[in-house]
């Protein structure tokens, strides 16, 4: 019976601290300026993403970073959804991680030989640093969403989320399968 009680009062804390947290014009304004952050990564990485399939040298991996293009455009549209359901106007803030993950990215395509396993290798290892801010930034949005009280928001959020970490997983199965051994005989 005091177990119950107990989740009971925390299930009322947690709805009490829902709405006052949505009155909390702090923490409501850093979400929307993460919710911008987030938004001009998007846009930076969609734009990186074709450079990265014409860079990478197995099909497989041509087309996972093409796929992830597609879902990038599709996380983009539920940013966008975002902002509506916040009232604001959609725009992005500059996202100093991801243009420097981006830039990384580059200067790997640079320092390595073009056609090689070794570059694919490169390539797979700068993709997931995207994906892992990606899922961290996901992450702690839709759970400020939630605290928030904005459910709606919270649900494309971790929508978004999801296909992050499915991508990481993607990726991390491409690099297994037979890139790495390959880099590694060359």
């Amino acid at each position: 019976m005091a177990k119950n009680s107990s989740i009971n009062q925390k299930a009322t804390r947690s709805a009490e601290t829902a709405s006052t947290a949505t009155m909390d014009s702090r923490l409501q304004e850093f979400f929307c300026e993460e919710i911008k952050d987030i938004y001009w990564a998007e846009n930076h990485i969609a734009k990186a993403l074709p450079k990265m399939k014409k860079s990478a040298t197995t099909p497989e991996l041509q087309t996972a970073f093409e796929d992830h293009l597609q879902a990038t455009m599709g996380h983009i549209n539920r940013l966008e959804q975002v902002f509506d359901l916040l009232g604001k106007p959609a725009r992005g803030k500059k996202c100093d991680a991801i243009e420097g993950i981006v830039l990384e990215g580059e200067s790997i395509i640079a320092d390595t030989e073009a056609g090689t396993a070794t570059r694919d290798v490169g390539l797979i290892l700068a993709a997931q640093k995207v994906e892992h801010y990606e899922i961290a930034t996901y992450g702690g949005l839709a759970q400020l969403a939630t605290t928030l009280g904005l459910t709606e928001v919270a649900s494309l959020l971790e929508a978004t989320l999801a296909e992050e970490k499915e991508t990481d997983v993607l990726l991390t199965q491409i690099a297994e399968n037979n890139i790495n051994y390959e880099a590694a005989a060359e």
